[in-house]
């Protein structure tokens, strides 16, 4: 049972994360219904096991992790039992087809107002493994421990991912830096 002082614990350590728990929903299952739900029941788990979370500790890394592995659970469930519907013969005949509307989401809209489209071609174009480890530590400024911790990997591999994706991303830029005028370390600075 959970006492009064539990909830406003939760209530102030927890709740304040949960722009950032839906963005990082977004991103991982592009579809912001699952998104809300995924929050949702993030939040469920970590009320229920709210005396398990250690204070002092990092409250949205712990968010973090209880709401990935959500995900990949949910995932693999799907990929384990795919979803059946019934065929009805005259559903088919009356349905008109519908235009397709697509609402941005809260990734791409972060991304549109606070990254130019050079940066988020160039963020899309690293590998996955990369692009989460750059999301999680230069965006969302969760520490390398953290994001060891959460993904479940050394932090030696949190580290060396984030180094290899920091300088393809530079590579990936250098066009758009030297636009701006800035001088990366691939090129000298221009005499004049």
């Amino acid at each position: 049972m959970h006492s009064e002082g539990d909830y406003q614990d939760f209530q102030r350590e927890a709740l304040p994360h949960s722009e950032a728990l839906y963005s990082f929903a977004v991103y991982l299952s592009r579809d912001r219904e699952l998104a809300k739900d995924l929050v949702q029941e993030t939040y469920l788990r970590a009320w229920q096991s709210w005396k398990s979370f250690q204070p002092g500790t990092n409250c949205k890394a712990w968010l973090f992790t209880i709401l990935r592995n959500l995900y990949i659970n949910r995932y693999r469930h799907q990929q384990r039992e795919p979803e059946i519907l019934p065929y009805d013969e005259h559903e088919e005949e009356s349905l008109s087809p519908l235009p397709e509307i697509s609402a941005p989401s809260v990734e791409a809209e972060f991304y549109r107002t606070v990254l130019d489209d050079e940066i988020v071609h160039a963020l899309h174009a690293l590998p996955e493994s990369f692009r989460t480890i750059v999301i999680l530590c230069d965006i969302e400024e969760l520490s390398y421990n953290d994001v060891a911790q959460m993904l479940g990997i050394p932090i030696g591999t949190v580290r060396s991912r984030l180094h290899r994706a920091r300088m393809r991303l530079a590579v990936l830029l250098q066009e758009y830096a030297q636009q701006r005028g800035w001088h990366t370390p691939y090129q000298q600075p221009r005499q004049r």
